[in-house]
């Protein structure tokens, strides 16, 4: 990852729905000291104009609710599937989900974090990665 610099929970535009609340408890209980230059960067990318988190979702929520208002962040240098990106993004912003805050009410049991999210998820990579095979194989017919 890049350089880390504070960047305010309001100008972080999640590409998840949902957080785990298990995962949730995990983060607050390493992080008892509640203190910024403790948190881990949240991984983040420019997408169509838009600063996206990519990574660290749990850890920025729980950032929101020990009352901080700006994060540390650091640029994502992965290359990721930004298709599948756009996708979650667009989610989210439907659901009205443009900053971490949004995810207020939307902390969920494990089991409906599967469910919810990474089960959806799931099926977005496959239904892109069918795509991806028959445009390949469309491309390679005489």
């Amino acid at each position: 990852m890049s350089e880390i610099f504070l960047l305010p929970l309001s100008q972080v535009q999640p590409s998840q729905l949902y957080i785990s609340s298990a995962k949730l408890a995990q983060v607050q209980a390493w992080w008892w000291l509640r203190r910024v230059e403790k948190l881990s960067p949240i991984a983040v990318v420019q997408l169509d104009g838009v600063i996206v988190a990519t990574d660290g979702h749990t850890r920025a929520f729980a950032a929101y609710r020990a009352g901080l208002r700006a994060v540390p962040v650091a640029w994502d240098a992965d290359e990721l599937d930004w298709d599948a990106y756009r996708i979650c993004v667009d989610w989210c912003r439907v659901e009205g989900i443009r900053t971490i805050m949004d995810l207020e009410g939307r902390v969920v049991s494990p089991s409906a974090y599967e469910e919810l999210w990474l089960d959806r998820c799931r099926r977005v990579h496959e239904r892109l990665a069918e795509m991806r095979r028959r445009k390949c194989m469309c491309a390679q017919r005489p």
